[in-house]
């Protein structure tokens, strides 16, 4: 077997050429790598001739050619192999937002990054993007332009609305920042809009690896507010509850701590790089794993992160969850989480920040010994089509109760005198008017 593959983080060149100097920059504005030279690109090491001579090569094209100067990131090393010299470049992920070939300056064909094995070339508006996150790192959601110039803010009024904000349909989209200086609808806009591309992905898998799916949900493509809501019902129904009858008095057992996963589910949309892609929730046999993208906003450390110190990369996102009251601006949810489950639930790398909750071992037995099903603490009193209008809301609250009664079998009276007894039951709530609003699962 071969030692040298190549990847997302190694690239091999059999002999030295200038288009090195294109590939130090991918690996820059990436996530960094390592290039060997004297190695064909099927691992065959064959060493290289006139090391110093190489390794000058290198260094002028290092102090010359990049812009902003890398030499702190970039380190050369000889390795022997086989009796052959190679030459590896060590590339760090760049502390600079951007980097360029300095003969093309900050242009496409200047600025490359790193995709798979392959160095592909930054659109336009990516290099507008990263090269104003110099300046103003937290803007950069207000500045990208959105994918769609068609969009409608219906649910997110609502939300307003029902918050007691009063906000004139002239002015909403410049009062709450959805446009940018060209008077474009932004990402933020795209992210708060009724109906977008961005999806937001719940994947159940059957054991404790990611070899076989046993559901996918995407609770996506809309507001992003609604796609916290249903995520959020999602994993309440998820939260399976057991009695610990041993003791006294009897002691529920959840299992997973429902705070500290919401304080995750948070963090993850608000230190999310949106520009790469959006967070993703993978539940497995025995833990729960968010993941965001991006890293640690610039600036922040990793004392600061588990200390709890407010610095969203999204702070316009967070403004928005702030007033609709689903977060506070306390910086609790981190120590929360780190009290609970200990630093080590969170693995922080420089591309992106992953967060794993362990089940309960007791609940997670107790499922394997007696099959418990989904919703058993949050079904408790509820009859069976009640259980299933709690299910199909939490996939769609916009669905209707002709849709409802029609998919579960039932008239259409039926189905609004559910609606009342769960509302009794504060299992539901309204949201808007009869004829525009939704419903949302509260537990």
């Amino acid at each position: 077997m071969n030692k040298y593959i190549e990847s997302e983080t190694i690239e091999l060149k059999e002999k030295y050429t200038d288009t090195i100097a294109k590939e130090i920059v991918s690996f820059l504005n990436g996530v960094g790598g390592t290039i060997f030279i004297g190695v064909k690109d099927n691992g065959v090491v064959i060493g290289v001739d006139k090391v110093d001579e190489l390794l000058r090569k290198i260094s002028d094209i290092v102090t010359s050619q990049i812009e902003p100067n890398p030499q702190d990131e970039i380190s050369s090393e000889l390795k022997f192999d086989e009796g052959k010299t190679i030459v590896a470049i060590h590339v760090n992920k760049g502390c600079n937002h951007i980097y360029c070939q300095k003969k093309y300056g900050f242009s496409s064909t200047g600025c490359t990054i790193r995709i798979g094995t392959t160095c592909k070339e930054m659109t336009p508006e990516q290099i507008k993007i990263r090269y104003e996150k110099k300046f103003i790192d937290n803007e950069y959601m207000l500045k990208k332009r959105s994918n769609s110039s068609n969009l409608s803010f219906r649910e997110l009024k609502i939300y307003y609305s029902e918050k007691g904000y009063h906000l004139e349909d002239k002015s909403f989209a410049t009062n709450l920042n959805l446009k940018n200086e060209a008077g474009e609808y932004n990402l933020l806009a795209e992210l708060l809009s009724d109906r977008n591309n961005i999806p937001f992905i719940f994947v159940k898998f059957q054991g404790k690896n990611k070899a076989s799916i046993s559901e996918r949900s995407d609770y996506g493509y809309g507001c992003i507010l609604t796609a916290y809501e249903k995520i959020k019902n999602r994993l309440q129904a998820e939260n399976i509850c057991i009695s610990d009858t041993t003791v006294r008095p009897r002691k529920d057992i959840y299992l997973f701590d429902y705070d500290c996963v919401n304080e995750a589910i948070l963090n993850a949309l608000v230190h999310n790089d949106w520009t790469i892609t959006e967070p993703q929730i993978s539940m497995f046999h025995d833990r729960l794993e968010i993941l965001s993208h991006g890293g640690l906003p610039s600036g922040m450390t990793k004392e600061q992160f588990f200390d709890g110190i407010s610095k969203p990369r999204n702070a316009i996102l967070m403004r928005v969850f702030l007033n609709m009251g689903l977060t506070e601006h306390t910086g609790h949810g981190i120590p929360t989480i780190v009290e609970k489950y200990g630093k080590d639930v969170f693995e922080i790398e420089s591309n992106y920040i992953r967060c794993t909750i362990p089940f309960e071992k007791k609940v997670v037995d107790q499922i394997d010994n007696k099959n418990v099903g989904l919703n058993v603490g949050l079904n408790v009193g509820l009859n069976k089509t009640e259980k299933k209008v709690i299910e199909l809301l939490i996939e769609n609250p916009s669905v209707t109760s002709a849709e409802l009664a029609e998919s579960i079998g039932v008239t259409k009276r039926t189905i609004e005198r559910v609606f009342k007894s769960l509302q009794e039951k504060k299992m539901i709530e309204r949201i808007g008017s009869k004829r525009d609003g939704s419903w949302i699962v509260v537990r």
